[in-house]
C-alpha cells in the first residue's frame, strides 16, 4: 500500500483480504477503508524529507508527505481502540531513539533506512494488542524506511542513490509520536496523531 501499492477494489461486502493465514474476521463493506499507523518524525526531518520527496518522486504519483509506515492496513473497525491505545503508549513512553543508517535503492526507487530498536519495540506492543486482526503483511517486522523515490526507471534511481549516497552521513532521526491515517486509493486522510510524553530515564 506505502507508495502506490492498494489493496483490493471493494465494491460489496467482502473480506478485508483474501482468505489465508492472519485474515481478520470482521468483514469489511464498501466505504470502510484500511487504517495506516506511521510514525511521526520531528518538524525539521519532515520538512528535509518531505522536500527530497518533492524533488524526485514523480509528480504524478507524490500524493503523500514523507512517512514511516508501522502498519499497512489495520482493520477499519479498530480505529477507536487503535486511539485508545495509541495514547496510553504515547503519555507514559518517551521519544523513540532513532538513526538514520543509510540509502539504498528500491530498484525503481531510493530510501532511507532508520535503525530503531525502541520503535519496533512500539510496535510489537500495537501488533500484541490487535494479535489476531494483523494481515500476512503487518505480522513480519518491517524494514523501517523513508521513500524519497518510487517508480521511476532504474538508471534515474541509480542516479539519485550515487548523488544522495555521496555526502550521507549516519545522523539522529527525531521520531516524535505515532499518528493513523485512512487510505483512499493513493492519498491519505489524517485520522489523529499523538506525540510521545514520556520523559527518558
Amino acid at each position: 500500500m506505502d507508495d502506490g501499492k492498494s489493496p483490493p477494489k471493494l465494491p460489496r461486502p467482502i473480506p478485508f483480504e483474501s482468505a489465508g493465514p492472519g485474515f481478520p474476521p470482521p468483514y469489511r463493506t464498501a466505504g470502510a477503508v484500511p487504517v495506516i499507523v506511521t510514525a511521526k518524525m520531528g518538524a525539521a526531518d519532515q520538512h528535509h524529507f518531505n522536500n527530497l520527496r518533492a524533488a524526485h518522486f514523480p509528480p504524478e504519483r507524490n500524493h503523500l508527505a514523507a512517512h514511516i509506515t508501522l502498519f499497512h492496513q489495520l482493520p477499519p473497525s479498530c480505529l477507536d481502540e487503535l486511539d485508545r491505545l495509541i495514547r496510553r503508549i504515547a503519555a507514559d513512553t518517551p521519544p523513540p531513539m532513532a538513526s538514520l543508517r543509510e540509502i539504498y535503492s528500491l530498484g525503481g526507487g531510493v530510501a532511507y533506512r532508520i535503525d530503531s530498536p525502541a520503535l519496533l519495540a512500539i510496535r510489537d506492543r500495537i501488533a500484541d494488542h490487535f494479535t489476531g486482526m494483523l494481515t500476512m503483511q503487518d505480522q513480519g517486522t518491517p524494514r523501517l524506511h523513508i521513500t524519497v523515490q518510487n517508480k521511476v526507471a532504474p538508471a534515474e534511481a541509480r542516479a539519485l542513490l550515487a548523488e544522495l549516497a555521496a555526502n550521507f552521513q549516519p545522523r539522529p532521526l527525531t521520531i516524535a509520536g505515532l499518528a493513523a491515517h485512512h487510505y483512499l486509493g493513493g492519498p491519505w486522510e489524517h485520522a489523529f496523531a499523538r506525540n510521545f510524553r514520556g520523559a527518558r530515564t
